[in-house]
């Protein structure tokens, strides 16, 4: 185990920016080493043997809540899914009660997703175990930034003067704030390119260069991550309509032209084909998508190792 590995041993993962930079490379080298054990043919190791994981996500999920129970049960942990529609919850049970009952179950870790920012560090201070923030409203996504971080330096590039742009919905993106964060720990330039109603008012709240022209965001990036539009979290309507938008900010064949021949392209899911990103390139061999989600089991992977106690 690295000093820095061994620095992030026993805390919660709340919040990318609660992680120094060495913290962060040395999750990325664990994830590394965790990401062979999914190439085997038995995929499951007894590292977390005896250790019990609760996810608990309150708002729907494919990627993330699968990641994190496969990441689980291949270290040997007993893994339990909770769904929030056949909970207590729906009989008025309060989040701090429901909280306060699992924890009371003697679980190692609880995963928590919540459209509320800052749902997983109340439950850190009132659970008495690990807390993992798998996203919480448009705060943080500490696990997603991690895994598009180890992505990134699976692809051969070095972060320090790398440039990262981030196109789409910057206002509600957590994956954006997560990624800006980490970014700039590790030296990125980073580019946003947005319509304005989909960047945050105050705009100095990032060190990034914005742009409001998908050419200019794309010209001269090392690395393009592209967001979905969450329409589930505009209270009204940002944008005339996603055929407007996507006639100035979808990532096509077209745009494509403008970009460096060894170009990423990245896209933490679900994917609107044809809105933020066309199919061609969705598919392409810029594309490393796919990469993404098969790194987040590893990384998810290295975080419940850390976390749990599965070095002892």
């Amino acid at each position: 185990m690295t000093e820095a590995e061994s620095h992030f041993l026993g805390k919660h993962l709340l919040n990318i920016n609660d992680l120094t930079k060495d913290e962060i490379l040395g999750l990325i080298n664990t994830a590394k080493r965790f990401k062979e054990i999914s190439e085997r043919k038995i995929k499951k190791v007894p590292t977390l043997r005896g250790k019990t994981v609760v996810n608990l996500f309150f708002e729907p999920s494919t990627r993330t809540r699968t990641s994190f129970e496969i990441a689980g049960k291949r270290l040997s942990a007993d893994v339990i899914n909770i769904s929030v529609k056949t909970s207590s919850l729906t009989k008025g049970e309060s989040f701090k009660d429901t909280i306060l009952n699992i924890a009371a179950m003697k679980p190692d870790a609880i995963v928590i997703r919540h459209s509320s920012s800052g749902a997983p560090l109340y439950a850190s201070k009132i659970a008495g175990c690990s807390v993992i923030n798998a996203g919480d409203g448009a705060s943080s996504h500490p696990t997603q930034a991690l895994l598009d971080l180890m992505t990134i330096a699976d692809s051969n590039k070095n972060f320090e003067n790398l440039n990262v742009s981030i196109i789409g919905d910057i206002l509600h993106s957590r994956v954006a704030r997560s990624n800006i964060a980490a970014l700039n720990k590790l030296g990125a330039n980073i580019t946003l390119c947005a319509p304005p109603t989909l960047l945050p008012r105050a705009k100095n709240i990032f060190k990034a260069k914005i742009t409001h022209k998908i050419n200019e965001a794309v010209e001269n990036a090392d690395v393009i991550m592209m967001l979905r539009i969450q329409s589930e979290r505009m209270e009204q309507g940002l944008f005339p309509s996603l055929r407007e938008y996507s006639s100035y900010y979808c990532l096509n064949p077209k745009v494509m032209k403008n970009a460096k021949k060894d170009v990423i392209i990245m896209h933490p899911g679900p994917i609107n084909r044809g809105v933020e990103i066309s199919a061609e390139v969705a598919d392409g061999e810029w594309s490393v998508i796919l990469y993404q989600v098969t790194h987040g089991v590893a990384m998810r992977m290295a975080v419940l190792y850390l976390l749990c106690g599965g070095s002892e």
